[in-house]
């Protein structure tokens, strides 16, 4: 059974850092697409970054601010987010997957709030 636990959200200054971790149980990271998403109220939930092998992408909200990366070791997946905006506002959730496009093969953590301040 594939298990997320997000940490690193909170309460930052505009043109602060954070950085949000996801450790995985049941699944390696290096085998499956690693992604960061993020959903405000009222609004679907987004694809901030994603990586796979050395292959990553990301919103065009975030390309040089956010960087996302892993530790197979420790099989954990980090989104470092520097010089936050307010719209980066949400709560960040994890997401692991042998292949995305399938609903079912889908896993998700249970999201972790990241508050921007102006």
């Amino acid at each position: 059974q594939v298990q997320l636990v997000e940490s690193g959200g909170g309460l930052v200054q505009a043109g602060g850092s954070l950085r949000l971790a996801c450790v995985a149980s049941g699944s390696a990271v290096s085998r499956n697409f690693m992604a960061w998403y993020r959903q405000v109220p009222g609004k679907e939930r987004e694809l901030v970054a994603r990586i796979r092998s050395g292959d990553t992408n990301y919103a065009d909200s975030v390309k040089g601010r956010f960087t996302i990366s892993r530790d197979n070791a420790k099989n954990t997946a980090y989104l470092q987010m520097n010089s936050l905006k307010p719209e980066d506002t949400a709560v960040y959730y994890c997401n692991l997957s042998p292949d995305y496009s399938i609903p079912r093969r889908n896993y998700w953590g249970q999201g972790t709030q990241v508050t921007v301040s102006s």
